[in-house]
């Protein structure tokens, strides 16, 4: 005959052990629900998990509805006009991009030594970059209302993207409006290639650029350049360069480098017959980390 109280003891210790096992897993189910809740809260605002495979380090799309896209410490401009800088409903996805604007000759729109109004990374870890990394940036423009070159302006043109290195001096290269094309230079290298030959048909419409950089202080980095027009589907390669010397600043000081987009005006004066005011929106900008 069992014996009901050895039976009685084995259901209370098989409870028990039950109960240590729940309390184990709902253990477990919370840690692992503080630590999701943990890395969520941590993610840098802006940053898109999903897109390219999680290796976006930045994306600035301005759907918070503010100049900073929701990041604390996104610079959105160091010129004191109330219109330096401003969001625009004409996004190239979504709700919002941002607007840039230049008046020469106003001291509103005049900061850091010159006519410009830009956004930048600088104050961002996931803003910048280092001797060594890879890095993808992508980003969309629209020139609004864009005044074409006439004979007379100034050549200097207009900077609007740039790859800065810290310490000061030339930026490692930019894209920049120079008569009626976009054009990719890199001013230390002392190298400039067409990427967009005549943007006058494009005038007021997104104008997407893909930049892939190895940054390396010597001749093994590379440059990979490509462009998106209006109604093409895919990115094409326009111009490319391997062993180049990519990390090359002016001061041999600068550890890192960062990026600025809007509206950069050097060498321009109403004097020389250049267009007084200039507006450039842009929208979802990306920094990528590679390989992907």
């Amino acid at each position: 005959m069992k014996n009901p109280i050895r039976n009685q003891g084995q259901y209370i210790a098989l409870a028990v052990v039950l109960l240590i096992s729940c309390s184990k897993k709902d253990l477990i189910t919370e840690q692992n629900g503080l630590q999701s809740n943990t890395l969520k809260t941590t993610l840098p605002v802006g940053l898109s998990p999903s897109t390219h495979n999680g290796d976006t380090l930045l994306y600035i799309n301005y759907e918070s509805g503010s100049l900073n896209s929701g990041i604390s410490g996104l610079n959105t401009t160091n010129a004191s006009a109330p219109d330096a800088s401003y969001l625009v409903p004409v996004a190239h996805s979504g709700n919002y991009a941002i607007a840039h604007k230049v008046t020469i000759g106003d001291n509103g729109y005049f900061s850091d030594n010159n006519w410009r109004s830009e956004s930048a990374t600088a104050q961002l870890t996931a803003g910048k970059y280092l001797r060594g990394d890879e890095r993808r940036y992508e980003f969309s423009l629209l020139l609004k209302d864009w005044k074409t070159y006439v004979p007379g302006m100034s050549q200097a043109g207009d900077i609007i993207f740039q790859g800065k290195l810290g310490g000061g001096g030339n930026p490692a290269w930019y894209f920049m409006t120079k008569r009626n094309a976009i054009v990719f230079r890199m001013p230390n290298n002392d190298r400039q290639e067409t990427i967009i030959p005549d943007f006058t048909s494009y005038i007021n419409q997104w104008l997407d650029f893909r930049v892939d950089v190895k940054w390396v202080d010597g001749p093994t980095g590379y440059y990979k350049v490509y462009k998106k027009l209006p109604g093409e589907a895919d990115y094409t390669l326009i111009w490319h360069i391997e062993n180049f010397h990519t990390f090359l600043p002016d001061n041999p000081n600068a550890v890192s480098g960062y990026n600025k987009w809007g509206l950069y005006r050097p060498g321009q004066s109403l004097a020389n017959g250049d267009v007084a005011t200039r507006i450039i929106y842009h929208d979802d900008i990306r920094i990528i980390q590679l390989p992907l």
